[in-house]
């Protein structure tokens, strides 16, 4: 068991901050994610190839430019500044999602959202890194994930709501996920705080002795992360696979809702367990918990099974996503930590689009059942790495 301080330790209030931060701003998404699909797939007439081609590009464009934020962030020693311009950008595109009259616009108007959300991403989890106490480390991370969450069940919770109340106009319903963004915008611009002392700025460029400063721990991390991106593609395929089995526009937003509510309790709680034991037999356990989850997705033949599998892919998030997260804190030096959580998002973002575009290709080809087996199969081979893992960094 790990050292007992971190039972005395207490997070930041700027962790805090940052943690409501992203409940706002996940409120305001998640309305738009979880009506997204339906509104691509029946008012604009988009196929599943189409909606993977989108997502996959969506969200690798958030972990691709991570590797730019964070080293940014590490070179001029400062990351409220960048936290600030992504979560500012992500709230000033989400007007032109209710505005869409096209195919187009919804893809540009996705891929700015997400864009902003890339260059948040490392300078924020930096950030925690630089202001938490190690031995609290997974604690603090895990509470950041489970208000994040929070926010993933209000948001499609809203949506079902004014969804009901609007009688199922989508466009007037997505305008309602406009304000949580400026809520956050405030939050950051006079409540989060960094430290006034940097250990060390990197320099620019990005340069191969720095990259190779970060260590073969890290890079074995990022290993086994992009294995992990291969196997969860993107959640746009459970809402999908929701209104498959008979959920109607107006309950289709439940399936999100689930997934959230196990990712929220889960989350925190395992992170602050990582403080006392093995953050790797967390890990490992959570992937396995994802095969279980792509097992009752392709098996689901009614809203039950889809709704088993959305828990499950939610436990599996509140087992993993803070973990890797402070796995990677721990593992990098200080002074290229955000460059540290950039390459990891590099990486983790191609292998993203891959298993977003195979994902849609399959689902078109032969079938929703074949597409969550696949992830099933890589989610495996995750698990299968973990040992490479832990040899180098002691499990």
């Amino acid at each position: 068991m790990k050292d007992s301080r971190s039972r005395r330790a207490k997070i930041p209030a700027s962790v805090w901050a940052l943690g409501f931060v992203s409940l706002f701003t996940d409120i305001g998404s998640e309305m738009v994610h979880s009506l997204l699909p339906v509104l691509l797939a029946g008012t604009l007439g988009a196929s599943a190839l189409t909606i993977g081609l989108i997502e996959g590009a969506a969200e690798s464009l958030v972990l691709a430019t991570k590797v730019f934020s964070g080293y940014l962030s590490d070179a001029f020693g400062k990351r409220k500044p960048l936290v600030l311009l992504g979560y500012g950008l992500a709230a000033l595109v989400k007007p032109m999602f209710p505005m869409a009259g096209s195919i187009g616009t919804v893809v540009t108007a996705r891929l700015l959202d997400r864009f902003g959300k890339g260059i948040r991403g490392a300078p924020r989890d930096a950030l925690i890194a630089d202001i938490t106490p190690p031995e609290i480390r997974g604690a603090a991370f895990g509470l950041r994930q489970s208000m994040d969450s929070i926010g993933a069940v209000i948001g499609p919770l809203l949506a079902v709501g004014l969804m009901a109340m609007f009688l199922g106009n989508i466009n007037t319903v997505l305008w309602f996920a406009v304000l949580p963004g400026i809520v956050a915008v405030t939050l950051i611009v006079f409540v989060v705080r960094e430290p006034d002392q940097v250990e060390r700025p990197a320099r620019l460029p990005i340069s191969r002795a720095g990259l190779a400063a970060l260590g073969k721990p890290f890079w074995m991390i990022v290993v086994v992360g992009g294995l992990l991106s291969l196997a969860r593609f993107s959640e746009a395929f459970l809402i999908l696979r929701g209104s498959q089995v008979g959920l109607s526009n107006s309950a289709v937003p439940l399936v999100m809702v689930i997934m959230a509510l196990v990712y929220t309790a889960s989350a925190w709680p395992v992170g602050a367990l990582s403080d006392r034991w093995s953050r790797m037999r967390l890990f490992a356990a959570g992937m396995v918990v994802l095969i279980l989850a792509d097992l009752a997705l392709a098996l689901a033949s009614g809203p039950f099974g889809v709704f088993l599998g959305a828990g499950l892919w939610g436990l599996h998030l509140g087992m993993t996503q803070g973990l890797i997260a402070a796995m990677i804190a721990d593992s990098t030096p200080a002074a290229w930590r955000g460059t540290g959580f950039g390459v990891f998002g590099l990486i983790s973002g191609l292998a993203l689009l891959v298993a977003s575009v195979a994902a849609g290709a399959l689902w078109d080809g032969y079938g929703s059942q074949t597409t969550f087996l696949f992830g099933g199969v890589f989610a495996l081979l995750s698990v299968c790495a973990l040992p490479l893992l832990k040899r180098r960094n002691g499990g």
